[in-house]
């Protein structure tokens, strides 16, 4: 996430204690700097999706709960990523910034103006017309540097350099080389369908390029669109994190698609007939559960999709949090139930 080089302030401490006497050593303990703990290595996109209008960003990090530091996102306003040493300036007054009318470079070049840490910092914007901006600081550690789109494969950026482009931005602090914002950019850009499929599909891609020098340890995807969270209640059409797990890419693929299944609708190709077959399947379930209840949802066998059967397994949708692909019409999401049977076996 965010940050830089535990690898660089480590260094530097062990050149500072070369010149004192072991016996020294021995008997003070050295507690590390403060700027030590801050420090964190990460690779990140953020994008714009042209078809619907939705923001997104995604994220990796040798750092816990990236998640709650790095992403930043609004409906209709723009998202950004803040990393390095991470600045959450530029998540809050940028996107404040980008609701009154900034361009993601404006923004990020009106915040830069009062960052005292400046050349430690690592960001990328983008605003709701696909404008994008990233900024990786000379004291960044290498490799270091960020790529954004508006020309074949984007357009890469170094150290000190502010580069300003269309569509998406790229960046990425402390990995083994810029193949991991090369692999980033190209994937977004050849990819189609959902934004956060694109975006999942560009994080495997900067993993595959090499990704952190010191390995991997949390994610997060965020995307945003208006009135698409819970209930319609706010803009978190997704919003999910990985705060600590030996492969969190992994995690966070499967985290999307257990929030798909939960909380996207079904697509129409994938609802079919409750044949007696699917029946077959499901009554023993619905016979048995809920678990330590007295009361189950089905009393007895219906062998067929009855409407007592078809009212059984609506009420054990529901408790199970199928609840947006509930039917009532003969018919059952085939993707809910290879979950219902998965999680039986």
């Amino acid at each position: 996430m965010p940050f830089h080089s535990k690898l660089a302030a480590a260094s530097r401490l062990a050149g500072m204690l070369a010149f004192l006497p072991s016996s020294l050593l021995a008997q003070s303990p050295q507690a590390p700097p403060t700027h030590f703990q801050k420090l964190a290595h990460t690779y990140s996109i953020v994008a714009w999706d042209s078809a619907t209008g939705d923001l997104g960003v995604v994220v990796q990090s040798k750092f816990p709960n990236v998640g709650g530091i790095v992403p930043w996102a609004i409906a209709g306003v723009g998202a950004v990523a803040t990393q390095s040493l991470a600045n959450t300036a530029y998540g809050e007054r940028g996107l404040e910034l980008m609701a009154q009318g900034a361009s993601a470079e404006e923004a990020l070049r009106i915040v830069m103006r009062s960052d005292t840490m400046l050349q430690d910092r690592q960001v990328g914007l983008v605003d709701a017309g696909g404008g994008s901006a990233s900024f990786t600081g000379r004291s960044t550690f290498d490799w270091a540097g960020g790529r954004v789109g508006g020309a074949p494969g984007g357009r890469l950026g170094g150290k000190g350099e502010v580069i300003a482009g269309h569509g998406y931005a790229a960046q990425a602090n402390i990995m083994v080389s810029d193949q991991t914002v090369r692999n980033m950019a190209e994937s977004f850009e050849r990819s189609r369908g959902p934004l956060a499929d694109r975006l999942m599909a560009a994080l495997k891609a900067g993993q595959a390029g090499g990704g952190d020098k010191r390995g991997m340890q949390s994610a997060a995807l965020l995307v945003v669109r208006a009135g698409a969270g819970y209930l319609g209640a706010n803009d978190r059409f997704i919003d999910l994190r990985v705060y600590d797990a030996a492969d969190p890419i992994a995690e966070l693929e499967r985290q999307l698609v257990l929030h798909k299944i939960h909380f996207f609708p079904s697509e129409p190709q994938d609802v079919v007939p409750i044949t007696p077959e699917i029946v077959r399947q499901l009554e023993p379930i619905l016979l048995r559960e809920p678990a330590g209840a007295g009361e189950k949802w089905l009393r007895r066998p219906e062998g067929r999709a009855s409407e007592t059967f078809l009212t059984a397994l609506r009420d054990f949708m529901y408790w199970e949090n199928y609840d947006v692909r509930v039917r009532m019409d003969g018919r059952i999401d085939r993707v809910v139930l290879a979950d219902i049977l998965a999680k039986r076996r």
